[in-house]
């Protein structure tokens, strides 16, 4: 008898069990739905916007002509081409004749040495890897032109197919003769106009002599129809992710290399005509300018977003000679210069600026960050730097609410921004990132977070990493105030990607939203005002001892609505069981959003652009207490109401 109970104890020993048999402890998700872990800050989710993968020229900024301006390229008219037909003959070539009343110092001249009835030359553009064509749309088309005595005739204005053989509209600049004179031409295409991606534009004429072009622009219909505006598609995906802020204008693309290459606010206002644009050496590609500080303003305005402007602070990319002490004042004022721009009444300085370019109403901006990724300063002077900018600036706009870009001693700052780029392996550890936070140190704003698998736009397991990271950021609400993805934009065409792990894709016809782009929206409109206390027990491990269910839980106080969020990284169906501690009933039906699918590496593109996108639907059975069933690889949120 005792032989045989000692086998049975050696067998359950062996299969995995204990001396005594247990039944696994299932997973469990406790929620007290009346007890308040923080208020959500309005602005929790927002974006982080640079020049990088041609965000701005070639993205959003809906400029359809590449090197408008002719100064990409100091020898040569990069994106431009001659274009000749039947016996013209000429050639182009970059100049720099004298533009007065602009800022513009470089042209292209076009010598026509024949040309007749039958024969034309000119120039064309390819765009942005090609000009978009679209049925039954206006574009609006200006340039500069001067020319020699022997030119006075007249130009042809086409959208053509990249052969030249198609021409989907054209519009004649009649009396074309003299000094420098901006000429402006309406092209339209019809309802019948086959659509195509790669078209060209071309200015081409039948008369010989000598023009000069500059700043040669060509427009679509824009969002809101504003001048110099943004693309429609690219603003109707970032609307849908309802942005509480917009953190501008970078980044490193605020910094630069050079002094003269920063972002520098001033020389981007008013008629692009006045914008001497300057080199994006952050990224390796020429900036227009089109994006300047005004434009930021508006994109803020129309999807209702608050504005959170950074300013230089002297430290460049190099993150060597930082310029500090007297050296530094100007950059100091400048900044004060810039929220006087943005905030003053008409009777300031730059306010009257401002009101001159044709916003009278101040544009009411809190949120100032100093500097960008601050802690790179290899000379650790960032602490001193930002004290000179945080007192001048809380002298003059004491409600002003201060970011640092680095963890600051000698001033408490309002914020600090922390950012976060991590492989799906390491996003288990981040979740937790802030549960053991310091709370009496600066509120934090994660002005910069990515899981970098996937190219050019995350997959899969991108959300479910990003996803896994922000649920720590939702339990944290106290202490973790706003947070945005990065990079927002990338141009999928090839050489239009200097950074992979993008959230929205495009190119010059059509864009797409990624994985993680599907999930922040899964995020930002199911987040409610607060976060509640919750706690999860018997957290199912995977074989590398990471964890595999992530969670966070908000609540909407006015409406007793309830949102809870479960991430679930494993390969198999997750069912913990939960339960509701509340003051009232939990109604048995509500809503379930579920992001996912068959494999992690599954994602969206330019030719498949909702492979992977979230499914919402009734769900029923919901209670104070309930068992729920995740999907492997799933983003899910269960929008759960109290009676």
């Amino acid at each position: 008898m005792k032989r045989t109970i000692c086998l049975l104890l050696l067998t359950l020993f062996f299969c995995g069990g204990k001396l005594l048999a247990q039944e696994a402890k299932s997973t469990v998700i406790s929620i007290n739905a009346n007890e308040k872990a923080g208020d959500i800050c309005p602005q929790f989710y927002g974006l982080m916007t640079e020049e990088i993968n041609y965000s701005y020229d070639g993205g959003l900024y809906a400029e359809l002509i590449r090197n408008r301006a002719f100064l990409d390229n100091a020898k040569y008219p990069d994106h431009w081409s001659l274009v000749k037909q039947g016996n013209a003959e000429g050639q182009m070539a970059l100049d720099s004749i004298e533009q007065k009343g602009t800022a513009l110092t470089r042209n292209l001249r076009l010598d026509i040495t024949a040309a007749d009835g039958n024969s034309r030359i000119g120039i064309s553009n390819d765009g942005f890897w090609g000009i978009p064509i679209r049925k039954n749309k206006r574009y609006v088309a200006s340039f500069y032109a001067k020319t020699n005595r022997d030119f006075n005739g007249t130009l042809l204005v086409t959208l053509e197919s990249a052969d030249g053989k198609v021409v989907f509209d054209s519009a004649i600049v009649s009396a074309v003769f003299g000094d420098w004179k901006k000429y402006t031409v309406t092209l339209a295409t019809k309802k019948t106009t086959d659509t195509t991606c790669n078209g060209r534009f071309v200015i081409s004429t039948r008369e010989k002599g000598i023009i000069w072009f500059s700043l040669v622009s060509l427009f679509p219909p824009t969002t809101n129809n504003r001048p110099n505006g943004n693309r429609k598609d690219i603003m109707k995906l970032l609307a849908g992710l309802h942005p509480g802020f917009l953190r501008f204008p970078g980044g490193n693309y605020l910094q630069s290399r050079k002094i003269e290459d920063r972002f520098d606010w001033k020389k981007t206002l008013g008629d692009i005509s006045q914008r001497p644009t300057h080199d994006n050496d952050s990224w390796h590609y020429h900036s227009s300018d089109g994006m300047g500080l005004m434009e930021f303003m508006g994109w803020c305005e129309d999807l209702k977003m608050q504005p959170v402007l950074a300013v230089f602070d002297g430290l460049l990319l190099t993150k060597i000679n930082p310029i500090t002490g007297d050296s530094l004042k100007e950059y100091v004022q400048d900044a004060l210069d810039e929220i006087e721009f943005l905030n003053g009444d008409a009777s300031t300085k730059w306010g009257a600026q401002r009101a001159k370019l044709g916003h009278p109403q101040p544009y009411n901006v809190k949120y100032i960050e100093v500097g960008n990724e601050d802690w790179f300063d290899k000379a650790k002077t960032w602490d001193a730097r930002f004290t000179m900018f945080y007192d001048a600036i809380k002298a003059k706009y004491p409600d002003m609410q201060v970011i640092s870009s680095a963890h600051v001693t000698s001033r408490m700052a309002d914020y600090e921004d922390i950012h976060h780029y991590f492989s799906f392996k390491q996003a288990s550890k981040l979740a937790h990132k802030y549960d053991n936070y310091k709370r009496t140190d600066a509120k934090v704003f994660v002005g910069e977070y990515a899981c970098r698998e996937g190219s050019p736009t995350t997959n899969l397991l991108g959300a479910l990493g990003d996803a896994a990271f922000l649920t720590g950021l939702e339990r944290n609400a106290d202490i973790v105030k706003m947070s945005c993805f990065a990079p927002l934009f990338v141009n999928v065409n090839p050489g239009g990607m200097q950074w992979k792990g993008d959230l929205i894709g495009y190119n010059s016809f059509s864009s797409y939203g990624s994985p993680s782009y599907y999930m922040q929206k899964m995020f930002s409109t199911n987040l409610g005002n607060e976060s509640v206390k919750s706690s999860i027990s018997n957290v199912p491990l995977g074989a590398d001892t990471s964890e595999q269910v992530f969670y966070s839980v908000t609540k909407d106080s006015k409406t007793g609505t309830l949102f809870l969020k479960v991430v679930n990284v494993s390969d198999s169906i997750q069912t913990p069981v939960i339960e509701i501690n509340s003051a009232k009933e939990i109604v048995a039906e509500g809503k379930e959003t579920v992001l996912w699918s068959k494999k992690v590496t599954d994602t969206n593109s330019i030719d498949d652009p909702e492979n992977v996108t979230p499914v919402t639907s009734i769900v029923k059975g919901l209670g104070n207490h309930f068992t729920y069933h995740f999907k492997p690889h799933s983003v899910t949120v269960l929008k759960i109401l109290e009676k």
